[in-house]
């Protein structure tokens, strides 16, 4: 008697959110991981149909919960923005991203990295990026038929998929969006918004002090005209 091992049911199967592995070693990739994610969500804010995470699990197989990786950010187009657990492909109309960034850290070992090369690699990534903000270094791999293949000049490479411009100076990695708009933090969208909003105040103060002058003038005009007529003088003789 032969006897046939049935497979586990799938709907069953549990994709942890979580990995056990801390978002960031240290401030500053925590820092550039918020940094390269947010004003990423801000540049396709607009845009319903591209969904932007940092940290997020990616599970690209249906049934195997062991094959996963949590890119520092990732890139989907063609999926809806709203919360996720998890990224599980299937579910996605099989859509994996096609973005990712990774921030190396100091607790990075090659092996891991490669690893992580490799499964990007297999699973559709278009673009990945590798920022080492120690030595300030940033490589980036385009896909090219079945296979990542490296950017050869990096510093100026504009994302095909993200429209970014990507720049290297002394102080460190920059990003430029379509419009050549720099990405700021936090506090600097923060600074500029108050700025314009100061800009403003300033124009309506501007703009309320030479109503007031105009209403002044015309008050004074007509209380001469006035005076001229009650002498008898026609002001529109004059």
């Amino acid at each position: 008697m032969v006897t046939q091992l049935q497979s586990p049911d799938k709907s069953n199967i549990i994709y942890p959110d979580d990995n056990g592995e801390p978002m960031s070693d240290n401030t500053e990739q925590f820092r550039l991981i918020v940094w390269i994610k947010e004003n990423s969500e801000l540049l396709f804010a607009n845009d319903p149909n591209v969904f932007v995470a940092g940290d997020l699990l990616w599970y690209p197989v249906e049934g195997n919960n062991k094959l996963c990786q949590a890119p520092d950010v990732m890139v989907v187009f063609g999926r809806p923005k709203g919360y996720r657990g998890s990224y599980q492909q299937w579910n996605e109309d099989n859509i994996g991203p096609q973005v990712v960034f990774e921030i190396w850290s100091p607790g990075n070992r090659p092996a891991p990295m490669i690893q992580k090369f490799k499964f990007y690699e297999r699973y559709g990534v278009e673009e990945y990026y590798l920022y080492d903000p120690q030595t300030l270094e940033l490589t980036g791999w385009q896909r090219v038929e079945e296979e990542l293949e490296a950017i050869e000049q990096i510093d100026g490479w504009i994302s095909p998929r993200l429209g970014v411009r990507f720049g290297l100076s002394e102080t460190g990695l920059e990003m430029f969006g379509p419009s050549g708009e720099p990405f700021v933090s936090f506090v600097e969208l923060a600074q500029l918004r108050q700025q314009a909003e100061a800009r403003a105040q300033e124009a309506e103060e501007r703009a309320t002090e030479a109503q007031t002058l105009l209403e002044q003038e015309r008050s004074r005009s007509q209380a001469l005209e006035l005076r001229l007529r009650e002498m008898g003088i026609d002001p529109n003789q004059l």
